[in-house]
């Protein structure tokens, strides 16, 4: 079999787990693999298994609870690994690859988040990914304590005016901090965000064919994912594709959770009907 249908049966095989027995890791390694199908997943394989025995033993020599935990893990992966996030290019699909991340030690706020996570639960440690826009952030508790992360900073701890100044600076000066911004998301929903990535920067720079491939990626791993049948349609609308967009928008109106987006739907797949007839 080879390395780009190995990943992909990988991403079916996640798709049919409890997203708690998703391991985000193995899923971005999975998306990552697509793209660079001729890597040694062994060796990032490695190298991770390798980060997480480091905090383990680092976690033995700091104090205990959370604040122990997060040091543990910024010792490791900024100190001693050198990871960072990458504001100098940071629309460099390279930086939501993880295989290239790993190979560079720099990426976007959930590439630095999925290792983040995974060093963090090698140690049995709760941490979740949090539904904050813009800019992806952890929380890592102890059943006593809680602390938010950001990994893209060097591992901070956010404060709550840290965050709201985060927040104005991705989603505008009027916007506020609520507390479904401090909600977790699934495993598949921070896999599903780093794909986004992917997709949305090869839709900007003009490569349709290619964000359609990345968001069939992500199908693997969501099926039921309505949001992504409705882009890809869009997508295919845009390359001329009709029969592939009525597919996709159909399977959308199959799957859309709201009356008004099946309408939209249901109105674009009339036209796009039209057209071929």
């Amino acid at each position: 079999m080879s390395a780009r249908a190995s990943a992909e049966e990988k991403l079916k095989a996640l798709a049919q787990l409890p997203d708690e027995a998703v391991d985000i890791a193995e899923g971005a390694l999975a998306f990552a693999v697509l793209a660079r199908p001729t890597a040694a997943l062994a060796a990032y394989r490695a190298h991770l298994a390798a980060l997480a025995h480091d905090v383990g033993e680092a976690a033995r020599e700091s104090r205990a609870g959370v604040a122990g935990r997060i040091a543990a893990i910024n010792r490791v992966l900024f100190a001693d690994h050198g990871y960072r996030g990458d504001g100098e290019t940071y629309d460099d699909l390279e930086n939501a690859n993880l295989i290239r991340v790993i190979d560079r030690r720099k990426g976007l706020p959930v590439a630095l988040g999925v290792i983040y996570m995974h060093a963090a639960r090698a140690q049995g440690w709760r941490i979740a990914g949090l539904n904050f826009p813009g800019h992806f952030l952890v929380r890592i508790d102890d059943g006593a304590r809680r602390a938010i992360v950001d990994p893209f900073h060097g591992g901070r701890v956010c404060e709550a005016s840290d965050l709201r100044d985060l927040l104005k600076a991705t989603s505008g000066a009027d916007a506020e901090l609520s507390s479904r911004l401090y909600e977790p998301v699934g495993n598949r929903q921070v896999l599903l965000r780093l794909q986004s990535n992917v997709t949305a920067r090869l839709a900007r720079a003009g490569r349709l064919d290619e964000a359609v491939a990345s968001l069939n990626a992500q199908l693997l791993l969501a099926p039921e994912e309505g949001r992504l049948w409705f882009e890809r349609g869009a997508y295919q609308v845009r390359l001329g594709n009709f029969r592939a967009a009525i597919e996709s928008l159909e399977a959308f109106v199959a799957r859309a959770g709201s009356a008004a987006a099946r309408r939209e739907a249901e109105t674009l797949l009339a036209g796009l009907r039209r057209r071929l007839n």
